[in-house]
């Protein structure tokens, strides 16, 4: 069993935050990952849409689709409506052989508002996120027909956020909704990542490896501050240069015979924290944890 490493280029080009990010350019966010090790990315908005662009964009780079977002409106849209939403991108996903779609409900996340505090995000009941769930086993289990595994992607300010939600979701869901399982959003959101990987370690399709500062944690829980306020702060960073134990991650993950992506996610600054510099020591970071783990990365 092994696993890849593979980055989202939001550390160079954030899409929540494209004024954060101006001095950068897409294409430095490819080369400078394929030069520090990186082997795949996720697919940003300011790649190229169309399919084939995309391929030939990647292969320039020597860089594989390793996912990527996709907004859900599954909570406004009927099952049917969400298959035209997402038909697209499923398709050049499964065209591309990325392992995953990387699925969140966007329809009432406060996640892009900079001025709504994420303390104030939507929370639903464990009936309301059970009946959310039947619906998304729907939309999975078609996506799954198609050659395309869902992991949802539990996200601050969004309806699946902390624990209690993931827990919530998972068992109201079928085993075609896997988990994009996120180690900063999760402790973040309150949770307890180990106990929430060791639970949930069956259903994982993808891993994001994200690391958070606790002091900006708590300061933006304590005012009141939005989700882009605590990115903009540095509440995330790369693994490695935060408080989660990454090595327990990586144990977990060889003893559950992982052998997906581990993806860093760390949209920082550049100004504070520059992309080369940190998504190189995350990189390093994870080779090491990986080794002492026994887990096999492969080049």
């Amino acid at each position: 069993m092994s696993v890849k490493i593979g980055i989202s280029p939001i550390a160079w080009q954030n899409d929540d935050l494209p004024d954060l990010t101006a001095a950068y350019t897409m294409e430095q966010a490819l080369q400078e990952s394929r030069e520090i090790g990186y082997t795949g990315v996720e697919r940003g908005q300011r790649m190229p849409h169309d399919t084939e662009g995309l391929r030939a964009y990647l292969e320039n780079y020597d860089i594989a689709l390793c996912g990527g977002w996709c907004s859900g409106n599954l909570l406004v849209n009927d099952v049917a409506q969400e298959i035209e939403a997402v038909r697209q991108q499923v398709d050049q996903f499964i065209a591309l052989n990325s392992p995953c779609i990387v699925y969140a409900e966007c329809s009432n996340t406060v996640q892009g508002q900079i001025g709504t505090p994420v303390n104030n995000r939507p929370k639903l009941s464990r009936d309301e996120v059970t009946a959310y769930a039947a619906k998304l086993s729907e939309l999975a289990r078609w996506m799954a027909d198609r050659g395309m595994p869902m992991a949802y992607h539990h996200h601050m300010g969004s309806i699946i956020e902390d624990e209690d939600d993931v827990n919530w979701l998972m068992e109201g869901a079928s085993p075609e909704v896997s988990l994009c399982f996120d180690t900063g959003h999760l402790l973040f959101g309150g949770g307890d990542v180990m106990a929430t990987l060791d639970r949930w370690s069956h259903r994982v399709r993808h891993v994001h490896f994200k690391d958070i500062r606790p002091e900006i944690v708590t300061d933006v829980r304590a005012n009141d501050r939005s989700f882009l306020d605590a990115v903009i702060a540095g509440a995330f960073t790369v693994p490695g240069d935060g408080c989660i134990d990454f090595l327990a991650v990586a144990q977990k993950l060889k003893a559950m015979d992982y052998n997906g992506w581990i993806v860093v996610e760390a949209e920082q600054d550049p100004a504070k924290a520059p992309p080369y510099e940190y998504s190189k020591k995350g990189y390093q970071h994870i080779l090491s944890v990986c080794a002492q783990a026994g887990l096999t990365v492969e080049g």
